[in-house]
């Protein structure tokens, strides 16, 4: 793990994220060297001073691009809006619920990722799936090396406690899974990305809830093989998927990049000051996340978030993967998970260790080797390719 303030966990996690999100190491230092003092401030003021540095090299980045823009340079000006974009999530991530100004800034890095993947020309389309009276937002990818009129296999991917559909693009495995013939669509569930902050859509334990209604979209697309359909979840996403593809049959596989089986015990634990928090101003985090009235009613929701006496339905392959030194998630809760899919007809349980890296929680410290092996099994259980 790059840790560049030796006493902040939560902010040398973000600075991690962002690195393998396509920061540039030089705009990194730019913007973190002022920060060693704020790294040790409480979170408020502490985080404030993080969002200064970094809204700073987005706003110059996006004045560079324009430049671009103004010359007809858009491939240029994609790139450093994509990257602007990276920077505006990051310091947004950090930023505590009801924060002065985090809805704008959050709305403009929307902007601004949607402007770069334009500009660059990426294969990103932004999509809109029915949801109660709502939508749930995503972004679908399609495989590469498609035939006229062949339909795709395809991976739904979730997010966690606190990333949203932006990051999980960024990080790359769409991209990886493209390549390998297999279509991503990458999606803000309830608790998540824009669900959460700009339509008030909560997270819920039983996430085949929304899972469900994610696959009825999914196979009413003519690209879409209905029968290929697989699911991936990161870090809390770990609990999600394993509990929407054990409820919901249509699925045909299951991927989990950091197992997360028992979430309740994880909070008892972090009430007793054990493992790292995610992120700053925690327990409001997740009453927000939740949609808990206190921190006694967000514990009585967590009670229900554990993959206990779940596991046994799947009847699909799934893949397993944890960091060897997560510092979130203990590698017994991936073992946990392992050993109760026991009805699975192809399961694997991936520990990434020192030798692979991607050691860390959901391998944020290095995630190209860990996502690739995902893709490989993937397009190797889906029907992708690997050659």
């Amino acid at each position: 793990m790059f840790k560049y303030f030796p006493t902040n966990y939560v902010w040398n996690l973000s600075v991690d994220l962002a690195i393998e999100m396509g920061a540039r190491i030089g705009e990194i230092e730019a913007m973190c060297a002022p920060l060693q003092e704020a790294a040790k401030q409480p979170d408020a003021a502490g985080t404030r001073a993080f969002r200064e540095t970094w809204a700073a090299m987005a706003d110059k980045l996006c004045g560079l691009a324009e430049e671009d823009e103004s010359r007809g340079r858009l491939l240029s000006a994609g790139e450093k809006y994509k990257r602007a974009a990276i920077y505006l999530s990051t310091c947004e991530r950090l930023q505590a619920h009801g924060a002065p100004g985090r809805m704008a800034l959050y709305e403009r890095f929307q902007a601004v990722f949607a402007k770069g993947i334009a500009l660059a020309g990426d294969a990103c389309e932004p999509v809109r799936i029915p949801y109660e009276d709502s939508f749930l937002s995503g972004l679908f990818v399609p495989a590469k090396g498609v035939r006229p009129g062949e339909r795709m296999p395809v991976l739904l991917q979730v997010n966690g406690l606190d990333s949203t559909k932006e990051m999980k693009w960024f990080v790359g495995l769409p991209k990886w899974l493209a390549e390998r013939g297999v279509a991503s669509l990458v999606v803000d569930q309830p608790g998540t990305g824009d669900a959460l902050r700009l339509r008030g859509l909560t997270a819920r334990f039983d996430s085949e809830h929304w899972a469900s209604r994610i696959v009825d979209w999914l196979e009413r697309r003519e690209d879409i093989d209905a029968r290929r359909i697989g699911m991936e979840g990161v870090s809390l996403g770990g609990y999600y998927c394993p509990r929407a593809v054990a409820f919901e049959p249509r699925f045909a596989a299951g991927v989990v990049w950091g197992a997360n089986h028992d979430w309740r015990d994880v909070q008892k634990k972090r009430l007793d000051k054990e493992g790292d928090f995610p992120v700053p101003h925690y327990w409001a985090h997740v009453q927000w996340v939740w949609g808990a009235k206190d921190q006694a009613d967000f514990m009585r929701i967590a009670e229900n978030v554990h993959l206990d006496g779940v596991l046994d339905r799947i009847r699909v392959p799934f893949l397993v993967t944890h960091g060897e030194r997560d510092s979130q998630i203990p590698l017994k809760w991936a073992e946990r998970t392992y050993e109760q899919l026991v009805n699975s007809p192809k399961r694997e349980l991936k520990v990434f260790t020192e030798r692979e890296g991607g050691v860390q929680h959901s391998s944020f410290d290095n995630s190209i080797n860990a996502g690739q092996y995902i893709a490989d099994w993937v397009a190797e259980t889906l029907g992708g390719r690997t050659r």
